[in-house]
C-alpha cells in the first residue's frame, strides 16, 4: 500500500506534457536559444521552426508573439524576427526622463507632439492646486531613446505659476531643468501609480508597435520642496521595451 501511495504521488511527466500546449514547449526552446544569442541576432523562419519541432504555422506564430509582447523578440515586417535589445531598466525616483536616459548611457530626445493652453476642470484642477477654469499648459511629447520611441508622456502645469514656460518647453530639452533655473523650483517628491492598457491606433503608431500591445501606463503627481503641486503627468510606455525597478525598505 505504501509503495502503490508513493507511486501516485509521482508526477506523471509524460501526462504533463500531453496536457502542456504545443506553443508552451515551442516557447520555452526559443528561450534557451535566446540565452546564447546577442541582441540583433536572426531567429529561424516560421517554416523552419514548424520543420524541426513538428508543430503548426500557427503554434510557431503564437510563441512568436508571446515572446514579442514579452520583449524577448523584434519583429520588424519584411525583414524577419530578431532577438531584442535588453529593456530599458528605469529606477521608480522623482528624476526628468532626460536624467533617467542619460544615466544609462542612452541619448534621450524629445519630439512635442502638442502644446496647448486649457482650462483646468474637474479633478486636474484640484491636483495642480488652482482654481476650476484657470488655464493650465498641456505638453505631450514623444520621449526617445538612441533615437528609438519609448513613451508618449502628457504633462500639465499651472499656467499662471509658470508664465511664459511655453517658449522654453517647445525648444525641448529637460522640463525639470527648466523649471529650476528659470523658475527656481526644486522637484520634492511626487506620488506614482503603475498600470497596464493597450495600445490603441495611436499610440501604437507612435510608439511603433501593435495595436493591442501590453504598454504600462504612468500616473504621477509632483510637488516642489514647499509641497506645492507642480505637474500632474500621464505617460504611455511601450510595455517590451521597458521595465522599472524600485528599491524595497520594511516600514520603520
Amino acid at each position: 500500500m505504501l509503495e502503490t501511495s508513493a507511486a501516485q504521488e509521482q508526477p506523471d511527466t509524460a501526462a504533463r506534457a500531453m496536457r502542456e500546449p504545443k506553443y508552451w514547449g515551442l516557447k520555452r526552446h526559443l528561450l534557451e536559444l535566446l540565452s546564447s544569442l546577442p541582441p540583433g541576432s536572426p531567429i529561424p523562419t516560421e517554416r523552419s521552426l514548424a520543420a524541426e519541432f513538428d508543430v503548426s504555422r500557427t503554434t510557431v506564430r503564437q510563441a512568436l508573439a508571446d515572446l514579442t509582447v514579452e520583449g524577448r523578440l523584434l519583429r520588424v515586417q519584411g525583414k524577419g524576427t530578431f532577438a531584442a535589445e535588453p529593456k530599458v531598466a528605469q529606477r521608480l525616483q522623482l528624476s526628468s526622463y532626460t536624467e533617467d536616459m542619460r544615466a544609462q548611457g542612452r541619448e534621450p530626445s524629445s519630439r512635442l507632439l502638442d502644446i496647448a493652453e486649457i482650462p483646468a476642470e474637474g479633478e486636474l484642477s484640484s491636483l495642480l492646486g488652482i482654481r476650476s477654469g484657470a488655464k493650465i499648459l498641456r505638453m505631450q511629447r514623444l520621449r526617445l531613446a538612441d533615437d528609438e520611441p519609448m513613451a508618449i508622456e502628457t504633462t500639465h502645469l499651472p499656467l499662471g505659476r509658470f508664465r511664459g514656460l511655453r517658449k522654453y518647453v517647445s525648444a525641448g530639452g529637460s522640463l525639470y531643468q527648466v523649471l529650476r533655473e528659470r523658475y527656481d523650483v526644486e522637484m520634492g517628491h511626487a506620488e506614482e501609480t503603475i498600470e497596464t492598457a493597450l495600445a490603441g491606433p495611436r499610440e501604437a503608431e507612435l510608439l511603433g508597435a501593435d495595436v493591442g500591445m501590453p504598454m504600462l501606463l504612468l500616473s504621477r503627481h509632483s510637488y516642489d520642496t514647499t509641497e506645492r503641486p507642480v505637474e500632474w503627468v500621464r505617460s504611455v510606455y511601450r510595455g517590451d521595451r521597458y521595465k522599472f525597478v524600485a528599491e524595497l525598505n520594511r516600514p520603520s
